[in-house]
C-alpha cells in the first residue's frame, strides 16, 4: 500500500479523497494555486505545495508542475478526482515516466474513452448500442452542417474531449447550428484543448442513467447499480440518485451487462462511470453516451445504497490489490439523493455568482452526508468551476431520502454568496419529481415556475429590524416610538421595493401594514408577523444585509430614494456584465452601429460563456472593456445609444 498519495485537484473532492487517505493511514498531499491559499484542501492536508497562479492553465492543469510536487514530497501515487487532469492521458504518462502511480484507468484506456468519438466506435464493436448520429474524426463545419441534414434535426453538437457538458449544444434547426458549431469548438478548446466535435440525434424525453463499474487487475470487473442524473440544466448534472425509478428489474441488469462489457472492450481497470442515455417513452430501450474514467461527481449515492467506499477500492485497486468480491455480493439497499449546490443565481438564468462566504451552517444529521470545501471567510471567485458543496441523503425508500434531503437542505445556510439551495427545495417538491417523472429537459420546461425568487415579508422584516450601523440589536428588542423609518431596497435580480417602519407596523410598497417584532441571538433574528415567528440567520456585509432561511437568502441594502424617469431611461443602453469574470470575445468597436439583439460581447465564468447583445438600435457609445479583461457583476461593459 502507498505511504503518500498526492491529489491533483481542489475543492470539495480533493477534502473527500483525503479523508478516505487518512483513513487508511496515507500520508496526504495538497496543491494549490494562488486563489486556493487558503482554501480547507490545502489546510486539512499533511502536506501542501504551490502551483502556481490562479488561472487552471497555469496550476491544475501544468502537468509538469504536478509531476514537479510528486517528486518533491515523495508521492507514490496520484490521486486526480474529476475535471483538471483526471482524464488526460498525457498526464497519466508523465507519472509512469517517473514511476508514479496514476490512481485511475490505464493510459490506452483513458486515450479510447476520452474521445468519444473512438469510444462509440469501441464499444459499438462490443455489442453495446449507441446513439445514432456521425462520429467521423475531425470533421469540419461543412461537414457537421451536412451530417445534421442527415442525422436530422434537433441534434446535439458534442466535444469529442472532456465532458460535464462543456460545449455540448442542442440545435433544433440548421439556421442555429453555424452559430453553436463556434461556441462548441472554441469552449471546447478552452476547457479541453480539443475542438474536435461530432453530432448525435437528440432522443426526445432523455433520461440519464449510468452505472458504475470497478475492475481489478486481476481480470475481475463488477457493477454497483445504476445512477439516475436526469433532472440538469445546461447539460450539467443537479440532482442524482441510486438507485434509478425508472428501470425495472430486468433492465437494470441488462444494463449493467452493457456496462461491464463496456469497461472490459477497453480492458479497464479502476473505478469508471458508463453512461447512457434512455427514453421515459422507451424505459426498456438504452443507448451508449460515454464513460467517464475517473470518480463522479455523484458518486456518494451509490456509496450509501452499497456500503463500498469507491475511493478506497481505487487506491487498492491503483496498488495491486484484488476486488475481494464478486457481482454476486453487490446488493443495493434503500435509496439515496444526491443534489449539488451552486454558487449561482437560478432566477437570472442560472448566471455563476461570487463573494465571500459570511456564514456558513451545513446540514448534520443521522443519514445525511455533506461533501464540501466551504469555510466561512472563504471567497467564491469565478476562476473555478461553481459547485460549493453536495448535500445527500439515504433513506430505505426513495420517499424518505426525499423527505431526509428537503429537511438538510432547509437547515443549509450560506450568506454571503448566492446560492441555488432554495431552487433545490422547489425542484424536489414538484410532484413529478417525487413520482419519479423525470427527464434531462425538466427543468428547462418549469424553469419559470421553479426561479420564482420574491423576498417574503418576513425577510424585510428581518432587514428593517437591523438597518446597518443602527443600534437595533438588543435581546427581546420590539420597535418603539412614533418616528416612521423608510428605506428603498434594492432586491436581486434590479428589483426594488418601499420599506416603511412605524411603531411595530411595517409597511412594503403602500400595502397593508403587518405587525412586526424580534429577538435577536448571535447571528440570527427571530422575526414576528402579525403573530408568526421564523428565525433569520443575519449577516452584514458593508451597506448589504443578508438574511436567509429555510434555504433561501437575499442579499438586500438600500439605495437611493430619487430616480428621475429621464436618468433611468438614460441607462436603457447600458451592457453590464451578468456574472463576474473574464471578457473572451468583443464583437464590436466604438463607434459601431448595432442593432437590436446583435451579439456584443461575450463574458465567461466558471467555464460558461454568456452572449450580450445591444438591448436597442443605435451606435456603440462607449466601449469600456478588452478581451481577457476581468470584470465584476453589474460592470458597466459598454453602452448603445439610440
Amino acid at each position: 500500500m502507498f505511504s503518500t498519495v498526492l491529489v491533483a485537484n481542489r475543492g470539495e473532492i480533493a477534502v473527500r479523497v483525503m479523508k478516505t487517505l487518512r483513513s487508511m493511514g496515507i500520508r496526504t498531499v495538497a496543491v494549490y494555486s494562488d486563489a486556493d491559499a487558503g482554501a480547507r484542501h490545502v489546510q486539512e492536508a499533511d502536506v501542501a505545495v504551490r502551483l502556481g497562479p490562479a488561472h487552471a492553465r497555469d496550476s491544475y492543469l501544468s502537468i509538469e508542475r504536478v509531476v514537479a510536487a510528486c517528486l518533491e514530497t515523495g508521492a507514490e501515487a496520484v490521486h486526480p478526482g474529476y475535471g483538471f487532469l483526471s482524464e488526460n492521458a498525457d498526464f497519466a504518462q508523465a507519472l509512469a515516466d517517473h514511476d508514479i502511480v496514476f490512481i485511475g484507468p490505464p493510459v490506452s484506456a483513458v486515450q479510447v474513452m476520452g474521445d468519444k468519438i473512438s469510444a462509440k466506435q469501441t464499444v459499438s464493436k462490443a455489442g453495446v448500442p449507441v446513439v445514432p448520429g456521425r462520429t467521423e474524426p475531425g470533421m469540419t463545419d461543412a461537414d457537421l452542417l451536412a451530417a445534421a441534414d442527415e442525422v436530422g434535426y434537433p441534434v446535439l453538437v458534442k466535444p469529442s474531449a472532456g465532458g460535464g457538458g462543456k460545449g455540448m449544444f442542442l440545435v433544433e434547426d440548421a439556421h442555429a447550428l453555424p452559430e453553436a458549431l463556434v461556441s462548441a469548438r472554441r469552449t471546447a478548446a478552452s476547457a479541453f484543448g480539443d475542438d474536435t466535435l461530432f453530432l448525435e440525434r437528440y432522443v426526445k424525453t432523455p433520461r440519464h442513467i449510468e452505472v458504475q463499474v470497478l475492475a481489478d487487475g486481476h481480470g475481475t470487473t463488477v457493477h454497483l447499480g445504476e445512477r439516475e442524473c436526469s433532472l440538469q440544466r445546461r447539460h450539467q448534472k443537479v440532482v442524482e440518485e441510486a438507485p434509478s425509478a425508472l428501470l425495472d428489474e430486468a433492465t437494470r441488469a441488462r444494463i449493467g451487462a452493457s456496462a461491464v462489457a463496456t469497461a472490459q472492450a477497453v480492458g479497464y481497470v479502476g473505478a469508471g462511470t458508463v453512461e447512457f442515455i434512455v427514453s421515459a417513452d422507451r424505459p426498456d430501450e438504452f443507448f451508449f453516451m460515454e464513460m467517464n474514467t475517473r470518480l463522479q461527481v455523484e458518486h456518494p449515492v451509490t456509496e450509501l445504497v452499497t456500503g463500498e467506499d469507491l475511493v478506497e477500492q481505487q487506491v487498492r485497486i491503483a496498488a495491486g490489490l484484488p476486488l475481494g468480491f464478486t457481482q454476486d455480493d453487490v446488493h443495493l439497499h434503500g435509496h439515496a439523493i444526491e443534489v449539488r449546490t451552486y454558487a449561482e443565481e437560478p432566477s437570472r438564468g442560472f448566471l455563476p455568482s461570487g463573494g465571500r462566504v459570511l456564514l456558513l451552517r451545513e446540514p448534520t444529521g443521522e443519514h445525511v452526508r455533506v461533501d464540501s470545501s466551504l469555510l466561512e471567510g472563504t471567497t467564491v471567485g469565478s476562476t473555478y468551476d461553481p459547485m460549493l458543496n453536495k448535500v445527500i441523503a439515504w433513506g430505505p425508500d426513495r420517499e424518505m431520502a426525499l423527505k431526509r434531503l428537503d429537511h438538510a437542505l432547509a437547515e443549509q445556510v450560506v450568506l454571503g454568496v448566492p446560492t441555488n439551495t432554495a431552487f433545490l427545495r422547489t425542484l424536489l417538491q414538484r410532484p413529478e419529481v417525487r413520482a419519479g417523472q423525470l427527464d434531462t429537459g425538466f427543468i428547462e420546461r418549469h424553469l419559470d415556475e421553479l426561479t420564482v425568487d420574491d423576498v417574503p415579508v418576513e425577510a424585510l422584516a428581518a432587514y428593517a429590524l437591523h438597518e446597518p450601523g443602527d443600534d437595533l440589536w438588543r435581546s427581546a428588542w420590539r420597535p418603539g416610538g412614533p418616528a416612521a423609518r423608510r428605506w428603498l431596497l434594492a432586491l436581486p435580480g434590479g428589483r426594488t421595493t418601499s420599506v416603511c417602519l412605524r411603531s411595530d407596523q411595517l409597511t412594503i410598497d403602500d400595502g397593508p401594514p403587518v405587525t412586526v417584532g424580534g429577538q435577536r441571538y448571535d447571528d440570527r433574528v427571530d422575526v414576528t408577523v402579525d403573530g408568526r415567528t421564523t428565525s433569520w440567520h443575519v449577516a452584514v456585509d458593508g451597506t448589504t444585509v443578508w438574511v436567509g432561511a429555510e434555504g433561501a437568502a437575499w442579499p438586500l441594502h438600500e439605495q437611493p430614494r430619487t430616480l428621475r424617469a429621464e436618468d433611468a431611461h438614460a441607462h436603457d443602453g447600458d451592457i453590464t456584465s451578468p456574472m463576474p469574470g473574464s471578457v473572451i470575445a468583443v464583437h464590436v468597436g466604438q463607434g459601431d452601429s448595432v442593432t437590436k439583439g446583435q451579439p456584443l460581447l461575450v463574458v465567461e465564468a466558471m467555464k460558461m460563456e454568456h452572449t450580450l447583445s445591444a438591448p436597442l438600435d443605435g451606435t456603440v457609445g462607449e466601449l469600456l472593456v478588452r478581451v481577457g479583461q476581468q470584470v465584476k457583476v453589474d460592470e458597466l461593459l459598454a453602452t448603445v445609444t439610440a
